[in-house]
């Protein structure tokens, strides 16, 4: 490999440095290449790629990347995995691998900015991968809507039998049942004002008319007592008259 060439491996390393999400160094030695193709076949999934690169270039993008930390953990064979997706699978991918191969040991790395030690990334190993977490998520989200929605069906259920069962009572469409109807108010035409006074002609019929109308009554039999009182005073002039003459 001459200058230019490892110049532009360091370039390509550097640049996929800065743009993953997690790096995994690990001790690659005694892998096959079968083996080696089985790994960057299951680590495809995850969006990652395994690179194996000479020590020295990598130390080289690694200070160029700003990615210093690996700089303890590029001693003897050393593979990098570059996540850009699922740090999780990735993890798992390379933990179950390496445990039926008797093979790639964890060294360290870096997920998102920070330093990943050994038990950190045995932690995330045994974490389920993304899709398994977004079912398992949805499936919490899901459980206490589903309860919500079966609540409110049960509310709205008991609420129709109600509205149903007033309904049945005449309460909804406004009228009253019969054993609560109250007597109706009268007519206007049936007030007991209306009433005494289309009752007054009949009263006066009866000699029971208003005390105004009897006073007249009254008045006018003063009249006829002092007309009938006229006639005894002739009388009685005529009567002393005679007795005058006859003595």
């Amino acid at each position: 490999m001459d200058r230019e060439q490892k110049t532009a491996v360091v370039e390509k390393l550097t640049e996929e440095l800065r743009g993953a999400k997690a790096i995994f160094a690990v001790d690659y030695r005694g892998i096959s290449v079968p083996q080696a193709a089985q790994l960057r076949a299951g680590l495809r999934d995850a969006e990652t790629r395994f690179r194996i690169v000479k020590n020295r270039l990598t130390l080289r993008a690694a200070e160029a990347a700003g990615t210093n930390e690996l700089k303890d953990h590029l001693t003897g064979p050393t593979a990098l995995a570059l996540v850009q997706g699922d740090a999780a699978l990735a993890a798992k991918t390379i933990s179950r691998l390496g445990s039926e191969w008797k093979l790639l040991t964890y060294k360290g790395g870096l997920m998102e900015g920070e330093e990943l030690d050994p038990d950190t990334f045995t932690a995330i190993a045994r974490l389920p991968g993304r899709e398994a977490l977004n079912a398992q998520i949805a499936g919490v989200v899901a459980s206490p809507l589903t309860g919500l929605v079966r609540g409110l069906g049960s509310m709205i259920q008991g609420l129709a039998l109600q509205l149903g069962q007033i309904a049945e009572q005449g309460l909804v469409t406004g009228e009253v049942p019969a054993a609560e109807k109250t007597p109706a108010d009268p007519e206007p035409s049936e007030s007991p004002e209306e009433s005494s006074e289309e009752e007054a002609p009949a009263g006066e019929d009866a000699g029971q008319g208003e005390p105004a109308e009897t006073g007249e009554g009254d008045q006018d039999i003063g009249e006829g007592d002092q007309d009938i009182g006229e006639e005894p005073d002739t009388t009685s002039e005529d009567s002393d008259e005679n007795k005058e003459e006859g003595s």
